[in-house]
């Protein structure tokens, strides 16, 4: 189980201990740990495990299209929603899949992510820099993001934590197990081979006293309900 996976779902499941809230029916996408869906499950909610890859025991969606099921009680999504063509469309849909009053929580990954990795990636492409990491949103888009897409009690919130890594093969390898790699329609041409040494070396230059890579990941936090009617 991946450190950043699993932070993701511990990070949900203590945001729901919060609620006094008991969510019958539960949508939850991304959740490739289970912890998440073990805890709604255990206080007695319908849950539809959901992933856009085809994995066992799980639906398959794709979160740029309308959401079947519902109306939820609740819709989760974690470490997806960064790779989406159009974040905003993706968040109107949960909200219309989601019953009147119904919360939808939305984590991924932020602006601020992988800064050696991104400083290491330019000096291998030299003068001709390509697109190696995805686009991210701050903090202060997302929030302008919630209400746009019309959620009612929108709140927002960035955090982190720093992972270590002993090279930078270890980090390339760890991200694409874990489905973060490059997804870009136009990801740009490959590395030359002297280009990934450079890489390789800028990357391993950034250790630490210890002898560790210490890379940052910034993730943002979306809350929000989807509005009851005013009488």
């Amino acid at each position: 189980m991946s450190t950043i996976t699993r932070e993701l779902a511990e990070d949900v499941v203590d945001r729901l201990g919060f609620l006094r809230e008991d969510f019958a029916k539960a949508l939850v996408i991304g959740d490739r740990t289970g912890a998440l869906i073990r805890h709604l499950e255990e206080t007695g909610g319908d849950v539809t495990a959901a992933d856009p890859a085809p994995l066992p025991g799980k639906v398959q969606i794709d979160e740029e299209k309308p959401i079947s099921g519902g109306p939820y009680d609740l819709i989760v999504t974690f470490g997806l929603l960064d790779t989406v063509n159009d974040l905003p469309g993706a968040l109107v849909l949960m909200r219309h899949a989601l019953k009147q009053g119904g919360l939808m929580i939305a984590s991924f990954a932020a602006a601020g992510s992988l800064l050696k990795l991104r400083a290491a990636m330019l000096a291998g492409d030299g003068e001709r820099p390509a697109p190696r990491i995805h686009p991210q949103v701050d903090v202060r888009a997302a929030g302008q993001l919630l209400t746009r897409t019309g959620f009612a009690d929108p709140v927002v919130d960035g955090w982190g934590f720093d992972v270590g890594f002993d090279s930078f093969d270890q980090i390339i390898g760890d991200l694409r197990a874990q489905a973060m790699g490059n997804v870009l329609a136009n990801p740009g041409p490959a590395l030359t081979r002297s280009g990934l040494d450079v890489a390789r070396s800028a990357f391993e230059a950034q250790r630490d006293d210890d002898g560790i890579i210490r890379e940052r990941f910034e993730f943002v936090t979306l809350t929000g309900r989807n509005p009851k009617p005013r009488f």
